[in-house]
């Protein structure tokens, strides 16, 4: 089996640090790289995309609403040519500074409350599906399984890697937990370390009233903001690696090479 280690990073903020992203490039296989309108600014895209080029790990824009103040994480009602514009500028923003490392984007992860809407609206998921494969057809498309944003991708046959979270609990219709809750994050490494492994192998999502969701899993999701990230990302490696599960890129992984 083949899995894939995602996470966002260069997210420097007032919310957030970057000093743990050299660190975290180490462990993971893909970067969900911040393009300056939620977090993140040309020095700190420059940071990820040459040390992800050192580490061998993949590169992908993380999108998301121009609302730093809120690290884009405040709901916003966009019509569908600004959503487009949203994903297109900060496409471009990206792939030129990794044009400078001759380094390719090869996916696109839209970030904070776009995603959190995407996966609940399919209206707003086939915009942002439409949009994505107008920029590349062959461009990974990375999305939460299960949600309303896979099933616009695979209306378009486009190139789909889900993604479960490490650090996250679910509620029964296969959503994420509010972080206006309390039991949000999973912030205890081990817990999150046999939660993912739970996931992988069953191909399922774990619920957090203990209800089990079918579905297809190709990426894990460590986000970087978290005060545990450093040693979620280490276990979780770790524990993938000790059972016989092969970690690499998504633009490596068999499934988009021969698609």
């Amino acid at each position: 089996m083949e899995i894939n280690i995602n996470c966002d990073l260069g997210e420097k903020s007032k919310f957030h640090s970057v000093e743990n992203d050299p660190a975290l490039l180490n462990i993971v296989n893909s970067a969900n790289v911040a393009c300056g309108y939620h977090a993140g600014d040309d020095e700190t895209m420059r940071m990820v995309i040459k040390t992800s080029k050192e580490n061998g790990v993949s590169i992908g824009a993380h999108p998301s609403f121009n609302d730093p103040e809120n690290f884009g994480r405040k709901r916003m009602n966009l019509n569908s040519s600004e959503i487009k514009k949203l994903i297109i500028d900060q496409y471009q923003i990206l792939y030129e500074i990794a044009q400078e490392y001759d380094e390719e984007v090869s996916h696109i992860k839209p970030h904070g409350a776009l995603n959190n809407m995407a996966c609940e609206d399919l209206e707003l998921a086939t915009i942002l599906a439409n949009t994505i494969y107008e920029i590349d057809k062959d461009i990974i498309y990375l999305v939460p399984t299960g949600s309303k944003m896979e099933m616009a991708a695979k209306k378009l046959n486009m190139k789909i890697a889900c993604e479960i979270f490490a650090d996250r609990n679910y509620e029964d219709d296969g959503n994420l937990v509010s972080r206006s809750k309390s039991n949000a994050l999973i912030t205890d490494p081990d817990i999150a370390k046999k939660h993912v492994l739970d996931m992988v192998k069953n191909q399922s999502l774990n619920c957090l009233s203990g209800k089990k969701i079918p579905c297809e899993i190709d990426s894990i999701c460590i986000h970087g903001d978290n005060i545990s990230s450093l040693d979620t990302a280490k276990l979780i490696k770790q524990n993938l690696t000790n059972n016989n599960i092969k970690l690499k890129p998504l633009n490596k992984m068999t499934k988009f090479i021969y698609s």
